[in-house]
């Protein structure tokens, strides 16, 4: 399905260097872009795309608090040498309030030539939170739950947003970048069955998460996420409300919890004690762990832990 539409598209490449105006290309000829992304996960999507016509650094670690992304002045350096910033969007990033003051670049203002939000064109869940009008305020998903990449399936709008870009950048790449961009939606394409068969015997399994990450990841595979132990992302759980938890939980017959390596192990290994769940470590972003070294290899990663923690999980 995601490899069709690559195709199609292919089949109706645009005459990119004839736009004008605001739309005109930023860069033209077969140089390399130097991209920058917010994320690993971004960073792995560019380079699809992009391969060999691309450099791509990404300012946030593959596993990171929020609100505590430090960046570095080398990273600023790269940064305003870059074509292109390309981020979450969302409420996902407060911190790069602090980057773009420091920046003073009107490219990658919100909307900026060089600014590109690969959010446009996702159908995002939880839209219905308050919104969050402080960027330092705390990071409660006011615009909708931001983790989308963790469907697979969106990576067919993320890259058709990443492919826009490069190719207004670069109009002599579209070619190679839509290429690229095919290959690996067939490589999803296929994951996307077998992940899905591998997970058909646990559909509706009733899990509760530690951090809100998983509403796309399990609405892809047909889990229900029937509580997250944080009141609020990052906010850690007063101890009446974890003892209502696990008592629910019980109740539930909730057999799993999903943790993830930056979560507060402790609060994790109380809940799992008190409940009598199983413990499961599933992988954000892409390099959070050895074998999550690119985008489909972290839905390999996730998938296997998932299926052998629900087969044990009786």
């Amino acid at each position: 399905m995601l490899r069709a539409l690559a195709l199609l598209l292919l089949a109706a490449a645009p005459t990119w260097g004839s736009l004008e105006g605001d739309a005109a290309p930023l860069a033209r000829g077969g140089g390399v872009i130097a991209v920058v992304t917010t994320s690993t996960d971004l960073k792995a999507l560019v380079e699809a795309v992009g391969g060999e016509r691309v450099a791509v650094e990404s300012l946030a670690p593959p596993l990171h608090d929020p609100h505590a992304v430090e960046v570095t002045p080398g990273q600023l350096a790269k940064l305003k040498a870059a074509a292109l910033l390309v981020r979450i969007g969302l409420d996902h990033e407060p911190w790069l309030a602090r980057v773009r003051a420091a920046m003073n670049d009107a490219r990658f203002v919100p909307g900026g030539p060089g600014d590109l939000d690969t959010s446009r064109g996702i159908e995002l869940l939880q839209t219905e939170t308050p919104r969050v009008k402080s960027e330092r305020g705390v990071h409660v998903h006011g615009f909708g739950n931001p983790h989308y990449w963790l469907d697979p399936a969106n990576a067919a709008p993320m890259t058709q947003t990443i492919l826009d870009a490069l190719t207004r950048l670069s109009p002599d790449g579209y070619r190679a970048f839509a290429l690229n961009r095919a290959r690996l939606l067939e490589r999803l394409d296929a994951g996307l069955a077998r992940w899905t068969a591998v997970l058909a015997p646990h559909r509706g399994a009733r899990v509760v998460v530690v951090h809100d990450s998983w509403p796309y990841f399990a609405r892809r595979f047909g889990l229900a996420v029937v509580a997250t132990v944080e009141p609020a992302p990052g906010i850690p759980p007063s101890p009446s409300s974890l003892a209502a938890l696990t008592a629910r939980m019980k109740e539930a017959g909730v057999k799993l919890l999903i943790t993830e390596p930056a979560s507060n192990l402790s609060i994790a290994n109380q809940v799992a004690a008190r409940s009598g769940a199983r413990l499961v470590t599933l992988i954000p972003s892409v390099g959070g762990d050895a074998e999550a070294r690119d985008y489909p290899s972290l839905f390999e990663v996730n998938v296997r832990r998932l299926a052998q923690a629900l087969g044990g999980a009786r």
